[in-house]
């Protein structure tokens, strides 16, 4: 029997009970803050050091507004004693950030979360880079493209404006930009990348490589990882089933799943033949059901549209294994050595 008809909003979507679609269209986001917690800037210098502002990882950090219409966030990153490398400028990562366990496409997810946070402290040391990590307007209250579109504002932001900040303007090399992500961040950064290739946000600033963890993707028609049956239910890795209903709160009403913002090398996706990309560097996990869609991106782009790309796909880790809150675990050391790699063999190509 159905219930009886109820003037009152009721749940059509739910995620985790940390946002809720209700039948009104009206969203519902937990209000307690140990939901989303986060790694606060000292509010005095407005930045730290260290992944709990104790101990010293060598980087200093502070947060700035890069749009305030929209009230969004981002965290820059430098590294405090750069050794040899002092006279010389070093490289520059925008990062976009994911949504936390269980992937939280689109929907969950702020560059001050404790695994972004300490993801980004260790990309500033150890390649060394400056990092500037941005956070994005997320669904469903802001649906795709929005946060493919405040990708590339970030971008021009960074041209317009981060150039000319004393914090780090004298450390870091704006003909050295490399775009990264992990989730929903690996989405934009292929978009931001496929949107500007090499050199489309003009001088000073040229992008020289593209690193895409475990990027958002989705599907109409089943991969053979997301057709098998799903982990154990108390498991916290992604399933085809969460992917679905993150789908129905992120994307455009009446869009399916082969919509180009989120199957990036699907059937309604764009060639991008003519687009001058750099070099792409995939993250693939072996405990991830997105890994043959990672994979199939892979191949397609250097094989149909001959884009330079390398593809790793890690062991024993799942889907946004990059943010995990600690840091220093050995799939952790081995993906830090893979993009340092990748970023000292393309940063002064042509």
């Amino acid at each position: 029997m159905s219930p009886p008809p109820s003037s009152e909003p009721h749940v059509v979507e739910d995620i985790r009970g940390l946002v809720q679609l209700m039948s009104d269209g009206t969203v519902r986001r937990s209000a307690d803050p140990a939901s989303y917690p986060v790694v606060d800037a000292d509010p005095d210098g407005g930045g730290g050091s260290g992944s709990d502002g104790d101990d010293d990882s060598g980087v200093e950090w502070k947060d700035v507004t890069w749009q305030r219409e929209h009230d969004l966030n981002a965290r820059l990153y430098r590294p405090r004693h750069l050794g040899a490398a002092n006279d010389a400028q070093i490289p520059i990562v925008a990062y976009f950030h994911g949504g936390g366990a269980g992937g939280g496409f689109f929907c969950l997810g702020s560059g001050r979360w404790p695994g972004p946070h300490a993801w980004c402290l260790r990309l500033a040391a150890e390649l060394p880079a400056v990092v500037l990590s941005f956070d994005y307007r997320l669904a469903p209250e802001h649906r795709l493209p929005t946060a493919q579109e405040d990708g590339a504002e970030a971008m021009a932001w960074l041209r317009a404006h981060a150039a000319h900040d004393p914090w780090f303007a004298d450390d870091a090399d704006f003909a050295r930009v490399f775009v990264a992500g992990a989730s929903a961040g690996g989405n934009i950064a292929h978009h931001v990348a496929t949107e500007f290739g090499k050199t489309g946000l003009g001088p000073p600033v040229r992008i020289r490589g593209t690193v895409l963890l475990t990027p958002a993707m989705a599907g109409e028609a089943r991969t053979r990882a997301e057709a098998a049956p799903p982990p154990a239910a108390n498991s916290s890795l992604l399933t085809a089933d969460m992917v679905d209903r993150y789908a129905r709160l992120f994307l455009p009403p009446g869009a399916t799943r082969d919509h180009p913002a989120i199957n990036l090398a699907g059937p309604e996706a764009p060639p991008l033949e003519v687009a001058a990309m750099a070099p792409v560097l995939v993250v693939a996990a072996e405990r991830d059901v997105l890994r043959d869609r990672h994979a199939q991106y892979a191949r397609r782009m250097k094989e149909e549209w001959g884009k330079e790309v390398e593809y790793a796909e890690l062991a024993g880790v799942g889907h946004g294994f990059s943010e995990a809150d600690d840091p220093w675990t050995r799939p952790a050391d081995e993906l830090v050595r893979l993009v340092r790699r990748f970023v000292v063999a393309h940063m002064d190509a042509e």
